[in-house]
């Protein structure tokens, strides 16, 4: 485990600690899985990026063509 020396503006500081009290669990614990949820967000973003990169707009585009050209169904709608 490391050590991690962190400098936060008191509001910010002031807003984690209640909020960490109102989850029943310490500041370290709050900030761990805040650094954690974050990090997911980025790595899944880069992960679909290079995914896309890799993608076949043609097979794409034949995949597609075989989805059915019915009215979707009850409560699927776009609406707009």
């Amino acid at each position: 485990m490391s050590i991690l020396s962190l400098r936060l503006p008191d509001s910010l500081h002031r807003k984690v600690r209640e909020l960490a009290a109102k989850e029943s669990v310490s500041i370290n614990q709050f900030i761990t899985i805040a650094v954690a949820e974050k990090m997911s967000a980025l790595l899944t973003e880069e992960y679909l990026e290079e995914r896309a990169r890799r993608a076949n707009p043609d097979a794409v585009d034949r995949i597609l063509a075989r989805v059915p050209d019915v009215p979707p169904v009850s409560g699927d709608e776009v609406v707009s």
